[in-house]
């Protein structure tokens, strides 16, 4: 597919209601450049982590060194490494103080797909550590503005997804959150997965 131009998402639209921004982001564009290359991927999947008080969120802890990302102005990026092999990208949201993020779960290549196939040995990128892999995101881009036009990272416009291809449910993979954290519906599909573009 050849490369287009979308606008950047800007900072007022991160600085809504985190399930808000969670549903918009379906069908957004996370682009990327490496190694010279454009990458862009369409949004499938992802989930809300939202406030000191969800349990399932990495403020629970409050701020530290790792989560003090969170509770700054949103549009940034927050990537950390998780089960000792997986990159996590999370775009935080929300106003300043308030420590809230977006993961980003899955994206289906539309530029640069031949790249990520390769760096994921022809796998999908249906899953947080496949989608990172597949993009080279690291701690590298950890807290990087993700609405600079100048950035090598960010999120553009990208397809209206309606409300009937979108599944709402449960987060996955929090193993011993409490409820009622463990079964909020705090997370977003796109019904099979992949987008009919």
């Amino acid at each position: 597919m050849s490369s287009v131009v979308k606008p950047i998402l800007h900072h007022e639209f991160y600085n809504l209601p985190t399930l808000t921004i969670a549903r918009e982001l379906i069908g957004a564009r996370l682009g990327r450049v490496l190694e010279g290359r454009k990458l862009v991927g369409l949004i499938t999947e992802t989930e809300a982590y939202i406030g000191e008080e969800d349990q399932a969120c990495h403020a629970k802890a409050g701020r530290t060194s790792r989560t003090q990302i969170m509770y700054g102005p949103p549009g940034h990026a927050y990537v950390y490494f998780t089960y000792g092999n997986h990159w996590m990208l999370n775009v935080v949201t929300e106003k300043e103080d308030f420590p809230a993020a977006v993961l980003i779960r899955a994206i289906q290549p539309v530029e640069g797909a031949e790249l990520m196939s390769a760096r994921r040995s022809g796998r999908d990128t249906f899953g947080p550590g496949k989608l990172t892999q597949a993009m080279g995101i690291t701690k590298s881009e950890n807290t990087l503005d993700l609405t600079e036009a100048n950035s090598n990272l960010w999120i553009e416009a990208g397809v209206s997804v309606p409300d009937q291809s979108v599944t709402i449910g449960p987060r996955v993979g929090l193993n011993t959150v409490p409820e009622p954290w463990l079964s909020k519906p705090w997370r977003f599909l796109v019904k099979g997965w992949k987008l009919n573009i």
